[in-house]
């Protein structure tokens, strides 16, 4: 179940990457446009993720249960709610985009571009909502081949439409926007009368007991929201902290950022792959099997990361040589490919840790999990390492901290599994 989200992730990686460097070529006002929306698309993404998080532990436990009829009208009421929602709030962010600009900071002469921006992607970002909860209800019922082809062929289509409608159409910045609308539109046609034929979705709604079901829904979907916003709270206050020690420390620890997304891809596609696995697992009641399952993954997220770490630390300097022409950047980059890849068997213990956690229904265990991770291992050992021993030491805790949060964190789910009781699931009313 894993090798298509790995596949599918990756090209949704790709596909970004390409959209920057297209507009990048239209040049710096284009960019830094298109750098004023990150902010809203975090908060956007959390919520569809936080939703398509509950989405997945309700479905897949509904169905573990013997009840397929509420796990069909669980799906639609995700679909529905889901839409409403992102919808809702990009309109207030369509309404407020003055204001919102205004406080970013956004020079008076970047507006007129902002505003011609603003509503492809504020499309493009319900679009892809929508397209994401299909993925969801896909995924809940142990369907990962179908999402991951879609990621794949949409993330191509969006490459090929964005040369299009920027340069050949002369649509500028717009176009980058409408090029990722089609694109989401037309993986929308394809997962959501594959929904229909598998009997995947009902919309009769009031037949669902509406209040129970929201209850479910929510008591996942806020910790989980919460959850997917503090990365980007921990890496704002870890860059101010790399800042302290100059531009170089900057550039290196950006570029180090980067590689690590890339070298965690396996575990972010586990975080997809079992929540469904362990969601009908727990409706059946059968928790030895989870433990069994989740003990697999750790030993096999130990033994991948540390791999990807060695490989890493011998590559260290001909990677440094790779990403950086500035001799400075490359020292800090080669200290940092030498420490940190280290600690992605920790991290990865850790992403796996909030994921199987949110599957069980732990979602305030979860919560606790990415904070104590965040705020307690992971920048109070940059802070130490840096004030102890400069950006090498700050580095150093890097790698102490993700360790730290993997023993940690699994500590945590131990605890969860030990007092886990089988939830009642309710019938339909």
């Amino acid at each position: 179940m894993t090798w298509p989200m790995l596949f599918g992730v990756l090209s949704l990686m790709t596909f970004q990457l390409v959209d920057s460097a297209f507009i990048g070529q239209l040049g710096r006002d284009p960019l830094a446009a298109l750098g004023f929306t990150l902010p809203m698309q975090q908060l956007i993404i959390g919520l569809q993720v936080g939703l398509g998080i509950a989405t997945t532990a309700i479905i897949a436990r509904t169905l573990g249960a013997g009840d397929p009829l509420r796990a069909e009208r669980l799906g639609g009421l995700v679909v529905a709610l889901g839409g409403l929602l992102v919808f809702g709030l990009c309109l207030a962010l369509w309404c407020l985009q003055q204001p919102i600009m205004a406080a970013l900071g956004a020079e008076p002469a970047l507006l007129p571009l902002v505003r011609s921006y603003w509503l492809p992607w504020l499309v493009a970002a319900w679009s892809g909502a929508m397209l994401y909860f299909g993925y969801s209800v896909c995924r809940s019922h142990g369907n990962t081949r179908l999402p991951g082809y879609l990621m794949m062929a949409t993330s191509l289509a969006n490459i090929g439409l964005d040369y299009l409608y920027i340069f050949e159409f002369g649509w500028g910045l717009p176009g980058a926007g409408w090029a990722t609308v089609t694109a989401f539109a037309l993986g929308a046609l394809v997962i959501y009368p594959a929904l229909a034929r598998r009997h995947w979705l009902r919309f009769d709604l009031a037949r669902l007991n509406l209040g129970q079901a929201l209850r479910q829904l929510t008591g996942i979907m806020a910790p989980a929201m919460v959850s997917q916003l503090m990365p980007p709270v921990s890496a704002m206050l870890a860059t101010a902290l790399v800042a302290g020690f100059g531009s170089a420390s900057v550039a290196a620890w950006g570029l180090g950022t980067r590689l690590e997304f890339f070298s965690i891809v396996v575990v972010l596609a586990l975080t997809m792959s079992m929540p469904p696995m362990i969601g009908r697992m727990l409706g059946a009641g059968e928790i030895e099997r989870i433990r069994q399952l989740v003990r697999i993954a750790v030993r096999f997220v130990v033994a991948w990361q540390l791999a990807i770490g060695l490989l890493w630390l011998v590559l260290s300097g001909v990677a440094a040589h790779l990403f950086s022409s500035d001799v400075s950047v490359r020292s800090v980059l080669q200290d940092y490919l030498l420490r940190v890849p280290l600690s992605y068997s920790g991290l990865g213990v850790c992403m796996l840790m909030v994921s199987v956690c949110n599957a069980l229904g732990l979602a305030l265990r979860a919560l606790t999990i990415s904070a104590l991770r965040l705020f307690l291992c992971f920048l109070p050992a940059l802070w130490l390492g840096g004030w102890l021993g400069g950006m090498p030491g700050l580095m150093s805790g890097a790698l102490l901290g993700n360790l730290a949060a993997g023993l940690l964190s699994y500590r945590l789910y131990r605890a969860g599994m030990a007092h886990l009781r089988r939830p009642p699931v309710a019938a339909d009313a």
